[in-house]
């Protein structure tokens, strides 16, 4: 039935109408830690402007009353023993069923009205993920700190991925059930935004970002969010993706450093025997030797992972086309 529905949605149109969408099971996901003061806010925007959605908040070791909170609020509670951001949205994309699901915070700083178009953008171009790109005219729901680093490493992703995201760092997605229950989720933290955006690039899926208000946590909720601490989790984590995803260019620049490494050493050897036919300092000699013949098994190593590697990319995408979408869970 929802493949009918998507191929009634008229070229060009902007907005699916909430009714063409009753067939397909939405869940809300929302991931959360000492999040008591915004929780049932942010329940109740999202039941607001989507009714027949399901709501799930995954309690990842809260020390308040969030699970409390969300539970009166009307939401389904997920346990998850294990800390960190990436645990809780593992277990959130491993017991959830649904067609659709929309990935938020719990602590109120996403606009719940932009979900619906979210959807219909998913819906209507048939993408495997929509990302809410953070529009934010207040400081201080922003900081500079945070804002820079996003850059920063969303930079550094776009260098090595692809051009397609602005805010690589955004917790707010709307996913299908194709692309949530074919990503291998591995990371255990805040990195899980990054992993999301790195593997929909190795798969070169569908996606796009829709631009989304950010507001100010209300009061007497905190960031969970490190700038330092975490912007290093996130940075060791787009280090280990383009080690694994991209060996043949991560080992060729190891290799191109320690050849030039060598070419240094042993350059003022070569024109000492050039000049006097004679090799003064065979140390330096072997030791320059010894770099380049590493340099050299930095390439094949390279060399090797890359296939490897396309052999793995190919696996996931197998796994992502296994995977049945729209309709399969619909009520």
């Amino acid at each position: 039935m929802a493949k009918s529905v998507l191929r009634s949605v008229p070229a060009g149109a902007e907005t699916i109408d909430a009714s063409d969408l009753r067939d397909l099971k939405i869940a809300i996901i929302l991931p959360c830690h000492n999040e008591e003061a915004s929780i049932a806010q942010v329940i109740q925007e999202f039941r607001e402007v989507l009714p027949q959605a399901d709501i799930f908040v995954c309690d990842n070791n809260s020390s308040d009353r969030t699970a409390e909170i969300a539970r009166a609020a009307g939401a389904d509670v997920l346990q998850e023993p294990y800390q960190g951001k990436g645990n809780a949205v593992r277990r959130l994309f491993s017991d959830v069923e649904a067609d659709i699901y929309v990935m938020a915070d719990g602590d109120a700083t996403y606009d719940a009205e932009a979900a619906p178009r979210m959807i219909s953008r998913l819906v209507q171009d048939r993408l495997a993920m929509v990302s809410g790109a953070r529009v934010s005219e207040h400081i201080d729901a922003y900081r500079f700190g945070h804002r820079f680093g996003n850059w920063m490493l969303t930079s550094l992703v776009r260098m090595s991925f692809g051009d397609r995201f602005r805010d690589m760092l955004s917790g707010y997605r709307v996913m299908t059930r194709q692309f949530v229950k074919s990503f291998p989720a591995l990371s255990n933290g805040f990195e899980i935004e990054t992993e999301l955006c790195v593997h929909s690039l190795r798969l070169q899926l569908p996606v796009i970002e829709m631009d989304t208000a950010y507001r100010a946590r209300p009061e007497g909720s905190a960031s969970k969010l490190s700038t330092i601490r975490d912007g290093a989790r996130i940075l060791r984590v787009i280090s280990r993706l383009i080690r694994d995803e991209k060996p043949l260019e991560f080992f060729s620049a190891v290799t191109g450093l320690l050849f030039l490494t060598a070419c240094i050493m042993i350059m003022p050897i070569l024109m000492t025997y050039v000049e006097t036919g004679l090799v003064p300092r065979f140390p330096t000699l072997f030791v320059a030797m010894g770099v380049f013949g590493i340099s050299m098994l930095s390439l094949a190593v390279g060399l090797t992972l890359d296939t490897i590697s396309r052999g793995r990319t190919e696996m996931r995408r197998l796994a992502y086309l296994a995977v049945s979408s729209y309709g399969r869970y619909h009520r």
